[in-house]
């Protein structure tokens, strides 16, 4: 069925009640994959637990598991050349396509990312399962859209239900799911958007805490609240994770940088390296490998002591950017959390020998720094402290851990550290100038296509390109913006883009060429397909910028 502008239009006005029900079919189908797949790890990490044991101290049997290893990578190299968009985290593909900017095929992206993200966190990787579960949640609400016949509208939509779904069902947050969908995926709000996302979001964790059990994620008891006399050190905390996330964003980017430069390293032979480093440190320090989990049971309860607990926070660190630049399917936002768990803890134990605390915080310390270092590294704050929030299932902290994440976002910022998935992005969107990736179903615009969609004149904005489905976007007008108290034929809009609505104060307004924009003001632009990742840009930078 063609989605022509009548179409689109006429669902549109709908979306409010549409919307609630496709959420719930897309949280029970994005949460029932997720936690197959969580589940599927959990047998990862069991399964590889029990060969090291049976190695250890037989050098045959090492042999064998280091062929095994080099078999793993050659088949997860086989299945990122058949499908290169299940390289990585998978987070910045499904924004990317979000935003209208590439193209994933649920039916190829699905199989080949639940299998790849398997045989890596069997193989011992320094891989999460929560970017792989955010692209598999996300491909199920594609799949629905694709099934249901949806437009392009609605299955983006669609797919930011399921990457809602997905993250919780991976980690029991339905709250942050929802957040992380709204703050990092879709990057904007509105009341029809956040009930399906949440809908969706509470069906999957239903769903997975219902076969999976209610029990948080990290199961730590915090038995004291951090006194506020101690609140200077979460300031000086705060600037560490800044500085340390910063420098996790550049090492992160520079791994995938070098394995890149050598002309033989190619799918496989990347993957090789961080097959064979994953078997090195089997042997040498287990405790590393996979996303970590038991590092944060051993850390709080106190069986590391400072130094090992450096020596540990060195090691993962730079074999999660061995793992992680090479293109394996999996994510960073778990191993990152660990990274940051470490980095709380030192910082605690050292201000215990130092600097008068007691002993009693150290607990608090490691889950403040979990997310004052990923708002570091992500740069979504609230998200943060929401996840952070259920993971533990501890609500005393959220003061602390509110100081804690705009210290380090305020650090991070002020050092220009790009967020790392909006850099992962624009890698990737680089890499498809060179054919790595697919975008809008093969199409390339050409520079002069590119031009055409450049600020032509005021008339320009009224009107859209023939052929393909419409694109339904809605953009905020930010206080201070170049839009601000402007008239709508004052503005050179982005040409191939339509002003189809305005709302302001809950009322619609019809847009007329003498109508004044006002900050507060929700416009809903429609495009083609083939536009919306270039029209979402300029209207971004139309909506939140003053010049």
């Amino acid at each position: 069925m063609k989605k022509d502008t009548s179409h689109t239009l006429k669902r549109a006005q709908r979306f409010p009640v549409i919307l609630i029900g496709e959420g719930l079919l897309v949280g029970a189908v994005s949460g029932l994959i997720v936690m197959f797949y969580r589940i599927a790890l959990t047998y990862a990490g069991q399964w590889l637990n029990e060969i090291l044991g049976y190695i250890k101290g037989h050098p045959v049997r090492i042999i064998g598991w280091f062929v095994v290893l080099l078999l793993l990578a050659v088949v997860v190299g086989r299945l990122v050349k058949w499908e290169p968009m299940i390289s990585g985290s998978g987070i910045p593909q499904v924004e990317g396509e979000v935003l209208g900017k590439l193209t994933q095929d649920w039916k190829r992206v699905l199989p080949a990312k639940f299998i790849g993200g398997f045989l890596c966190l069997f193989g011992g990787l320094s891989l999460g399962r929560e970017g792989p579960s955010i692209q598999l949640g996300a491909m199920g609400g594609q799949g629905v859209s694709r099934l249901l016949d949806r437009g392009k509208t609605e299955e983006r939509y669609l797919m930011t239900c399921g990457a809602s779904a997905g993250l919780a069902a991976a980690f029991h947050a339905p709250l942050a799911g929802m957040m992380f969908a709204l703050e990092e995926i879709h990057k904007g709000f509105s009341v029809s958007l956040l009930v399906s996302v949440m809908t969706s979001s509470v069906t999957a964790d239903y769903i997975c805490s219902y076969i999976m059990g209610i029990d948080p994620v990290f199961q730590f008891k915090l038995d004291h609240v951090l006194p506020q006399n101690h609140y200077w050190l979460l300031l000086l905390l705060g600037v560490l994770l800044g500085l340390m996330g910063t420098l996790y964003n550049k090492v992160m980017i520079k791994a995938q940088e070098l394995y890149k430069k050598p002309k033989w390293l190619n799918e496989t032979t990347r993957l090789v390296i961080a097959f064979l480093s994953a078997g090195v440190l089997g042997l040498v320090m287990p405790s590393v490998l996979g996303s970590g989990g038991d590092l944060i049971v051993s850390l709080t309860g106190g069986e590391m002591v400072l130094g090992l607990v450096i020596l540990t926070f060195v090691v993962k660190f730079l074999f999660s950017a061995v793992s992680f630049g090479s293109g394996a399917p999996g994510g960073i936002f778990f191993p990152l959390l660990i990274l940051g768990a470490l980095i709380g803890g030192a910082f605690a134990m050292t201000a215990s020998e130092f600097l008068g605390l007691d002993p009693v915080y150290v607990n608090n310390f490691v889950l403040l720094s979990m997310a004052g270092f990923f708002t570091a590294i992500v740069r979504a704050p609230i998200t943060g402290i929401i996840l952070l929030f259920e993971m533990s299932g501890s609500v005393s902290q959220m003061l602390s851990l509110a100081i804690v994440s705009v210290a380090a976002y305020i650090t991070a910022t002020l050092l220009r550290s790009e967020p790392i998935y909006e850099s992962l992005l624009n890698r990737l969107l680089g890499g498809q100038q060179k054919g790595a990736v697919r975008i809008n179903n093969g199409e390339r615009r050409s520079e002069s296509e590119k031009s055409a969609g450049t600020d032509t004149g005021k008339s320009s904005g009224y009107s859209t390109s023939a052929g393909g489905q419409k694109v339904l976007s809605e953009y905020v007008i930010m206080s201070g913006s170049v839009l601000e108290e402007r008239t709508v034929m004052e503005i050179h809009w982005p040409k191939n883009c339509l002003l189809v609505a305005l709302e302001r104060d809950g009322k619609e307004i019809i847009p007329r060429g003498k109508t004044k924009l006002m900050a507060g003001d929700r416009l809903t632009v429609m495009t083609d397909e083939r536009d919306a990742g270039y029209i979402h840009d300029k209207l971004e930078n139309l909506c939140y910028t003053s010049f």
